[in-house]
């Protein structure tokens, strides 16, 4: 054998013979995505800024998270919830995807499109597809996760103040690989001897033969009662994303539920939700490749809002933050919870810019500021006196850091009649100028209102 390199070697080298029956890849990459994300702790108003993207996009997606979310759109002086339908639903030209990385309560499902017909969504469950791959939600999760929340305080004199909804019990069945999807569910409803199999197989109830029949019965009850309407609806959530993107042109939305500081891994542990609601949850959760992620919007109000416990820095209990609370209409969507409320944090919103490389950002509910003699944003953390450049993964160091704020003076005049940048008093300008500017991302709307029509646009 031979170990000189000859002229002809280089010459087979550079000029490989052609391979025949394979196709050349495309040099295109398909369409893009464009995500929607929470920048805080949730109730942002991401609801108001998919339905206004919405109105022109082709395909509308939920890519993770579960009925556990709640979004409130208004269209036309009605008010829509949704929990697990995606807002885009709205849009009766747009089809909406719930995507694998969801985990659906179908009764919750069912309830929701039926309580948002009688108030005009027509036709919802003709426009709707459900990924084959999602996981589903049974009432003993929700029975599960009321247990847990109890146990938690009782032993601990705190919990972690989950909505009961079951979603972190099924998000632990999906990882210890117990859990059912709807691909399962349908296999069940077309041979109903593997009925039992299937749900024995999610039995965390180790020789409780009660449990079992119980079970049993609930895996019964659901094929009855939702397999049937369910059916028409389910798809490869893969192949249809993957048909999607490499189809004719297309604006595909997704629509992230939660937000980023209560992400699983980047939130603030452990009072956070089950499932990553950063930018890679969208990539996870459909299907979808990081080259077809086009551009990352996030959401953010012009203060600060969280429900449940755990660490808020710029939290004010006191008079301020009764008025946010007040003037916000500050109530769960889900829960029915009173927010907590603060000054804007900017800290929060440059790690969550950290994440996600957000491109643009949407500034929501400006005009609940309206009647405050001056304004304060928390632009840094210190720690025994010294600035720290990170957020604090630790919630016991997180607890004891001290904001560093800068005061604005109010504008003390109403912006809910504005349409346009020009319309708002000049104060107010320099308040979202200064938190574009802080961040590094362009401001791309903002908010002064409920409806679909009081969303500045900036560009």
């Amino acid at each position: 054998m031979s170990l000189t390199w000859s002229a002809k070697d280089h010459k087979s080298y550079t000029n490989p013979p052609a391979v025949t029956g394979l196709k050349r890849p495309r040099n295109d990459t398909g369409n893009k995505v464009t995500v929607v994300l929470g920048a805080q702790w949730g109730d942002e108003g991401k609801g108001k800024v998919v339905d206004l993207l919405a109105t022109e996009a082709d395909l509308v997606c939920r890519c993770q998270g579960g009925n556990n979310a709640g979004h409130t759109v208004v269209v036309d002086g009605k008010e829509y919830d949704f929990h697990l339908l995606p807002s885009g639903i709205i849009n009766s030209k747009s089809i909406s995807l719930i995507g694998n990385g969801v985990v659906i309560h179908l009764p919750g499902l069912f309830e929701e499109g039926d309580k948002n017909e009688k108030k005009g969504l027509k036709g919802w469950d003709k426009r709707l597809i459900v990924s084959d791959r999602a996981h589903l939600v049974f009432d003993f999760h929700q029975v599960v996760d009321g247990l847990q929340e109890t146990q938690r305080q009782a032993q601990e004199g705190k919990n972690i103040g989950t909505t009961k909804k079951g979603i972190g019990p099924t998000y632990s069945s999906k990882a210890s690989r117990t859990g059912l999807r709807v691909c399962d569910l349908l296999v069940a409803f077309q041979h109903p001897r593997t009925n039992t199999e299937l749900t024995l197989s999610i039995l965390p109830f180790d020789g409780c033969h009660y449990c079992q029949q119980q079970s049993t019965f609930l895996f019964s009850r659901f094929m009855q009662e939702y397999g049937e309407r369910l059916r028409p609806m389910v798809r490869d959530g893969v192949y249809y994303m993957y048909e999607a993107l490499h189809g004719p042109p297309k604006k595909i939305l997704v629509e992230g539920a939660n937000a980023a500081l209560l992400d699983i891994d980047f939130g603030t542990y452990p009072f956070v939700t089950s499932s990553n609601c950063t930018v890679g949850g969208a990539c996870t959760g459909l299907g979808i490749p990081p080259v077809n992620i086009g551009d990352v919007f996030g959401v953010s109000k012009a203060y600060t809002t969280r429900v449940g416990i755990g660490a808020f820095p710029t939290e004010q209990l006191n008079a301020v933050g009764e008025l946010l609370q007040t003037r916000g209409h500050e109530v769960g969507v889900t829960t029915g919870r009173k927010r907590r409320c603060g000054w804007l944090d900017l800290v929060i919103l440059k790690y969550a810019h950290m994440i996600n490389g957000f491109t643009a950002i949407a500034l929501t509910k400006l005009d609940i500021l309206d009647v405050l003699d001056e304004i304060k944003v928390g632009v840094a953390y210190k720690l025994n006196g010294k600035r720290i450049p990170h957020f604090p993964a630790n919630m016991e160091v997180l607890h004891k850091v001290e904001v560093e704020y800068e005061t604005f003076p109010g504008w003390k005049t109403d912006t809910s009649a504005a349409r346009k940048w020009n319309d708002l008093p000049a104060k107010a300008q320099n308040y979202i100028r200064f938190i574009e500017n802080h961040i590094g991302v362009p401001i791309k709307w903002v908010g002064v209102g409920k409806s679909r029509e009081c969303m500045i646009q900036m560009f």
